[in-house]
């Protein structure tokens, strides 16, 4: 079941989201890292591109959130994140 992002505003709404989801994928990653130190391989791909798949679905929250706000994104470390979340996606 889907956690429910309680949020007044639509900004409220993209930035829960952006935060929910990184952290998501981040935990996925340190279960990885986890999983693989002790030895188990099983599901590491699957789960490496869901981790991959939400962590460019928060960066397009935070670049929501910053165009909600009027304010422009910070394009040069959200590129990074970007191309870090791509290569997590693909590399597997």
């Amino acid at each position: 079941m889907p956690t429910q992002i309680l949020a007044d505003t639509t900004l409220d709404f993209y930035l829960n989201d952006f935060y929910f989801k990184s952290n998501e994928a981040s935990q996925i990653l340190k279960e990885l890292e986890t999983n693989l130190k002790e030895g188990s391989r099983e599901k590491i791909c699957s789960r490496q591109r869901k981790a991959g798949r939400l962590g460019l679905l928060a960066n397009e929250s935070l670049i929501k959130a910053f165009q909600i706000k009027g304010n422009k994104p910070p394009m040069r470390s959200i590129k990074a994140s970007q191309k870090k979340w791509e290569s997590i996606l693909n590399e597997c």
